[in-house]
């Protein structure tokens, strides 16, 4: 008989496979038709995809205690399932004999690797004789090629203090509705977001099913509430799924525009709109392609390298390489650029970016004032935030670190530009 929770560690093994071998990220990988989590009931889908992201922010930690009892690499499979255990055991809470069975039934019911279930079991009795596996250990580096250029911007000390934050499941943040009445409890963020405890099931809060509120980072948050939106005011949100900003604009009594070229992630922001009675003329198009009349403000999320997303993403940093972010900063630069082209005289362009990289933030603010003669910054005048997350040209950089005592925050760069 398979021990308990069987099914979604060893679906585990087989995402973390796919997450680690093919440079797949975890999304893509879950939804593969057929695929490891098909089969699974809702509740052993959403453990296998915990378990997941629970090795991905500690793999690093993971390999440093299986190295001295492993001389060569085993197979993928077998390696994975090592990792999960160690993981379960160190950071997840599991009681060591059902980490260890449950990585051993995995191996020996595989035919590729069931040979090597003595080996596994092995090894992990060792690592279980250890009370606290991880004691010592830094927290996960990120990669070379992000790890370099965030430590030359803002120095070693500070990237450390990112990695620390990216380690731990984070919370989850809440924009409320103007006037909601029936919210979740929840602790009361200086810039407006509720902040929530990690792991509680969204849909069944308070609130959740009559729209009082919607799933959005506190720093994502900010963009809206530093363009300002009026009501009556016409507004695009370009590239607007899964449509946080888009709930935010039009809770504000805007006129909104979403545009957004994938029509599978319109779908979630059109359920969102239905489930809070909020009201916005959704369009799928290509935002370079676009043409509309000129609006009062304009909302930009530009595509990026979401490198500010990590602790909510740990598959980020074994997906990327970091070879986008050049292509990445010339669309980026376009977009702002034909934004502009649908904005009146003296509207609002805020560009933003869920990126740590200054390429695709400050510098791409420089080169954009250097394009455009005629755009004045408006340095951010928001409730709760701390004025040294203001940069010297009026952006605001937000950090995971900051708010670490809390739960940290995602990284972002915005800026507000006026014509």
């Amino acid at each position: 008989m398979a021990v308990e929770g069987f099914r979604a560690r060893q679906a585990a093994v087989q995402l973390l496979g796919t997450v680690l071998g093919e440079r797949q990220l975890l999304a893509q990988a879950a939804s593969i038709p057929n695929g490891p989590l098909e089969a699974l009931p809702p509740s052993e889908r959403a453990r296998a995809q915990r378990l997941v992201t629970l090795v991905l922010r500690h793999l690093e930690q993971a390999d440093r205690v299986l190295e001295p009892h492993v001389r060569r690499a085993p197979p993928r499979l077998v390696q994975n399932a090592l990792r999960l255990a160690v993981v379960e055991m160190a950071e997840g809470g599991a009681a060591a004999h059902g980490a260890v069975n449950a990585a051993v039934d995995i191996v020996r019911h595989n035919r590729k690797t069931s040979h090597q279930a003595g080996f596994t079991n092995a090894v992990l009795r060792k690592v279980a004789d250890l009370q606290t596996p991880f004691a010592g250990l830094p927290p996960q580096r990120l990669p070379r090629w992000l790890r370099q250029p965030l430590v030359r911007t803002w120095g070693r000390d500070a990237v450390t203090a990112m990695e620390t934050v990216q380690a731990q499941q984070p919370p989850i943040d809440i924009t409320p509705r103007s006037g909601a009445t029936d919210l979740p409890e929840g602790t009361a963020l200086p810039t407006g977001s509720l902040r929530l405890p990690q792991g509680v099931q969204v849909s069944a809060l308070a609130g959740y099913e009559s729209g009082q509120w919607w799933v959005q980072d506190a720093a994502a948050a900010l963009a809206v509430r530093l363009l300002a939106p009026q009501k009556g005011e016409r507004i695009a949100d370009l590239c607007a799924a899964p449509g946080g900003k888009t709930l935010q604009l039009a809770d504000a009594g805007a006129q909104v525009t979403a545009v957004d070229i994938s029509e599978p992630r319109l779908k979630r922001l059109r359920e969102n709109l239905a489930r809070t009675g909020l009201a916005a003329d959704v369009v799928a198009a290509d935002v370079l392609d676009w043409q509309a009349e000129p609006f009062d403000a304009i909302l930009l999320d530009a595509p990026c390298s979401a490198t500010g997303t990590i602790r909510r993403h740990p598959d980020l940093p074994f997906t990327k390489t970091g070879e986008e972010a050049e292509t990445l900063a010339a669309l980026q630069a376009r977009m702002i650029d034909h934004a502009l082209t649908l904005l009146k005289p003296g509207g609002r362009l805020v560009f933003c970016t869920c990126s740590l990289l200054p390429e695709e933030g400050e510098a791409q603010l420089d080169a954009a004032l250097v394009r455009h003669p005629d755009l004045r910054v408006q340095p951010p005048e928001l409730e709760g935030i701390d004025p040294a997350w203001i940069t010297p040209q009026g952006g605001l950089r937000l950090r995971p670190d900051f708010w670490a005592d809390r739960g940290g925050m995602d990284g972002f760069f915005m800026v507000n530009l006026r014509r």
